[in-house]
């Protein structure tokens, strides 16, 4: 096969190397074809923030420095708990960005995540052009600010002055060699990694050169984030549990979400718990309506969703109860569970909730992420 490089992803392993009427291909990044971006050209709208909020001091501290860092060429890496409000802090360097007409780009590793926050950043950004570039919404590559799935960025070759990229740890970006290719190669300034669940090998990466890793373990209301309570049940026990603390919830007309570990497991849950508690739903990855069954539940025409791993990331509800089925599952790591348990309390009037742990026995995951959960918490006694 002699030296050949991929001059999309770089791969030079031959074994992933084929040829085809004497030209080379790649079959490592076959399937990411299609049109490229054009030539970024600023829109020449009036780059003004729109935000119907302030932010807390902490926040506005965290925000403060990104801008700094940006100025002088660092990257940087935002280590904020859950509901503290990472996409605020990121829209004040946003802002600098777009006044000096640079290309933004806004990165995800999720197309639901992605969809949501598309319409957040146009709200805030109500005089820039933004457009959205998902699997099988491609039409449009251009504008002041691309908001875009880690799959896409390889249309986006040394495109971006800023690039931000938010659940750094999410599936499938996490340890996907490609992606991490293509992210690395779209940066053509500099770029702001974000998560609630970094972890020691992210930060050790990372602390090197240019960068600066910021840590932001309050959430915006100051309240503490909700410890999860463990249940140890077995057999059938667990499914009566979760029915009595449905009819509670139900009663005190708060929406509950119940992880599953798979998508088996989560149908099969659902198939049970829909004989005894009719207003509910179950949603996965291949769930046909997936979009409008998540959207009939913000909306509470639902009492319960039983849900996987879909909903882990990016869903603000207000007084959302959570309890996750066997959460000593092998799936389940401290990252995991620390995710989920984020999805309660995350309201300024709504910031407390239960996050139950239903499993069999205790694991480490288990263990570890309510300490890490407590660990944070101890920085509110701190505040002035």
């Amino acid at each position: 096969m002699g030296n050949f490089e991929c001059p999309r992803c770089h791969n030079k392993d031959e074994k992933y190397i084929g040829e085809i009427n004497g030209k080379k291909y790649c079959r490592k990044c076959i399937s990411f074809s299609g049109e490229h971006a054009k030539e970024f050209i600023y829109s020449k709208g009036e780059a003004k923030l729109f935000l119907s909020y302030p932010l807390s001091k902490e926040q506005q501290h965290i925000s403060d420095r990104v801008i700094f860092n940006f100025k002088r060429g660092y990257n940087t890496l935002i280590n904020a708990v859950c509901g503290a409000g990472k996409t605020e802090l990121v829209f004040g360097v946003i802002e600098y960005a777009l006044k000096r007409e640079l290309s933004v780009g806004f990165a995800l590793p999720r197309r639901d995540v992605a969809s949501e926050l598309f319409v957040r950043i146009k709200e805030a950004f109500k005089n820039n052009t933004v457009t959205l570039v998902i699997g099988g919404l491609t039409d449009k590559l251009n504008a002041d600010i691309v908001v875009l799935t880690t799959h896409q960025l390889y249309r986006y070759p040394s495109y971006f002055d800023l690039l931000i990229l938010d659940e750094i740890d999410a599936f499938p970006f996490r340890d996907n060699e490609l992606l991490n290719t293509f992210f690395y190669q779209s940066v053509k300034g500099n770029f702001i990694l974000m998560s609630a669940t970094v972890t020691e090998e992210n930060i050790n990466q990372f602390s090197t050169g240019n960068n600066e890793v910021l840590y932001l373990n309050t959430r915006f209301h100051r309240k503490p984030l909700p410890v999860p309570e463990i249940k140890i049940r077995y057999s059938l026990a667990k499914i009566m549990f979760i029915i009595k603390k449905l009819k509670q919830y139900k009663k005190e007309k708060k929406p509950v979400l119940i992880f599953a570990p798979t998508i088996d497991i989560a149908n099969r849950l659902y198939k049970i718990i829909s004989i005894f508690l009719k207003n509910g739903n179950v949603v996965s990855s291949k769930a046909v309506k997936r979009s409008e069954i998540i959207e009939h539940f913000r909306k509470q025409k639902y009492d319960y969703l039983v849900t996987t791993a879909v909903l882990e990331r990016g869903v603000t509800i207000a007084n959302l109860q959570v309890i996750i089925f066997k959460a000593d599952h092998d799936l389940y790591d401290e990252g995991s569970l620390i995710q989920i348990s984020g999805r309660v309390g995350r309201k300024f009037y709504a910031p407390d909730g239960e996050v139950i742990f239903l499993a069999s026995k205790i694991s480490e995951a288990m263990e570890g992420s309510i300490k890490t959960i407590e660990e944070k918490n101890k920085d509110l006694q701190n505040l002035p």
